[in-house]
């Protein structure tokens, strides 16, 4: 628990030294939303917390032999961006905690980081060096399909791969998993959210790009 509150508190300290609040100032929640107009964040975030938190504690609400988690976290991370995803992740843990029962504090704190911050800032990394080597290559009208089957699904497999085996190393052990198949199952899960991950983020590039604080058209639909 020790090294969980740790990164938490590091990553939150992180986060709030880029001050994400600005990202939500000059914004009303629940209002119209015009095409062509800076990113409306409050939608995703405010959905964020209605829906994760309930995702986050399923397996502590329905008790089931094999107990599979989804994630969403990269999905968050491409919406919000990190400096609002990492504050917004650890209140999604805490509201599952609330919800339910059957998860305990400690519990919701594992969670919020091997399950929320840690795979969040897998992917954050991990968008840094796209843009990077996009920068040093010309891709043309590739650049949009690198964002949503880089980012949004391989991604997101990778990351939530990793994070798993990093919890994994920890101590984290899946219930109702044996130890020989738990990275099996964690790289099964991975798929679950990169599917989920991949085909949200081309919906929202296609028709609501304003939701996706990490996208942008000077950089993913350059002009010829």
């Amino acid at each position: 628990m020790f090294l969980e509150a740790a990164l938490a508190l590091l990553a939150l300290a992180l986060a709030l030294v880029a001050r994400p609040w600005r990202m939500l100032a000059s914004q009303k929640p629940l209002v119209h939303e015009e095409h062509g107009a800076p990113a409306a964040l409050w939608t995703p975030l405010l959905a964020t917390l209605a829906i994760l938190p309930w995702a986050w504690a399923l397996p502590t609400l329905h008790r089931m032999p094999l107990q599979l988690q989804w994630s969403g976290a990269c999905l968050v991370l491409l919406m919000l961006g990190w400096p609002l995803a990492v504050p917004t992740l650890l209140l999604v843990g805490v509201i599952a905690t609330l919800v339910s029962p059957g998860l305990s504090w400690p519990e919701a704190l594992g969670l919020a980081v091997w399950s929320g911050v840690v795979p969040a800032t897998l992917a954050m990394l991990l968008g840094v060096l796209v843009r990077r080597l996009m920068g040093e290559r010309s891709f043309g009208g590739a650049r949009v399909f690198i964002y949503v089957l880089g980012r949004g699904f391989l991604g997101t497999a990778v990351c939530m791969f990793a994070a798993g085996t990093l919890a994994q190393w920890t101590g984290h052990v899946l219930p109702g998993v044996g130890e020989g198949l738990s990275l099996v199952a964690r790289w099964l899960m991975a798929w679950g959210d990169a599917f989920v991950t991949g085909m949200l983020s081309a919906v929202f590039v296609a028709f609501k790009p304003q939701w996706l604080a990490t996208w942008s058209d000077r950089i993913y639909l350059p002009r010829p």
